[in-house]
């Protein structure tokens, strides 16, 4: 690598220190947000302290998806405590944004992803927002494994690809949302789920049949998984 090279990493980690340790107004770091370059975004996620309004809510919510991995996760981060707490939820319009909170589960950072199941996990009574949210989990879910029940993950040769990542946090969403989805949706989705041949996903359906849904191909399916060849999926 050249001494450019260098000088750049060299002058972005000195721009960032600076931002860490210069005192913002909440004004400012919202316009950071809305106009800054990558460690300004980054920074005025992480210093952000509060939401004040809906501007506030759809700024950060805007810089979750389409910018760069250190401001998503950044986002991401504070959207689950911002999230957790009742008094800044009616500043996000939930239902608005129920696409931006499905591709960020989807996300190629597993933290993001993580991050954002916990704080949409707050409006699993919320009706509006499942009303929209969920159709969309189930129809990506359902596109997804038609995609990957076509992968030979036979002898280690298979490299998991970004729909197999995508499945694997949409069960996991789903883990959390399974009692508000269409029952036959959820049903097909478990059985398919089961029987591919790749155990995280495989570990997915196991873990949604945790819970006490009363189905006799679904006990039947929870039986089977609770003898799969593998330890993580047999471990539910």
């Amino acid at each position: 690598m050249n001494n450019n090279y260098y000088e750049t990493l060299d002058e972005n980690f000195i721009n960032a220190l600076n931002l860490c340790e210069t005192n913002h107004t909440h004004e400012q770091l919202i316009s950071m947000l809305k106009n800054g370059n990558i460690p300004q975004k980054q920074i005025a996620a992480l210093k952000l302290e509060k939401i004040t309004s809906q501007d506030d809510a759809q700024t950060l919510l805007s810089n979750l998806t389409g910018q760069d991995g250190k401001i998503r996760e950044a986002v991401s981060m504070r959207l689950k405590e911002f999230m957790s707490n009742c008094e800044f939820i009616p500043y996000f319009n939930l239902e608005d944004n129920a696409q931006i909170f499905l591709d960020a589960i989807t996300d190629i950072n597993g933290n993001i992803c993580r991050n954002i199941i916990c704080a949409i996990e707050t409006q699993k009574e919320n009706e509006n927002f499942c009303k929209i949210f969920i159709p969309k989990l189930e129809d990506l879910t359902l596109n997804l494994l038609d995609i990957v029940e076509k992968f030979d993950f036979q002898d280690g040769k298979y490299k998991v690809n970004k729909e197999a990542f995508k499945l694997y946090w949409c069960l996991e969403t789903i883990y959390v949302f399974w009692d508000k989805m269409n029952t036959q949706k959820l049903k097909e989705i478990i059985l398919r789920a089961k029987d591919i041949n790749e155990y995280t996903i495989r570990e997915k359906a196991a873990k949604i049949l945790m819970n006490n849904i009363e189905d006799d191909e679904l006990i039947q399916a929870r039986k089977e998984l609770k003898n799969d060849k593998n330890y993580y999926v047999r471990r539910f």
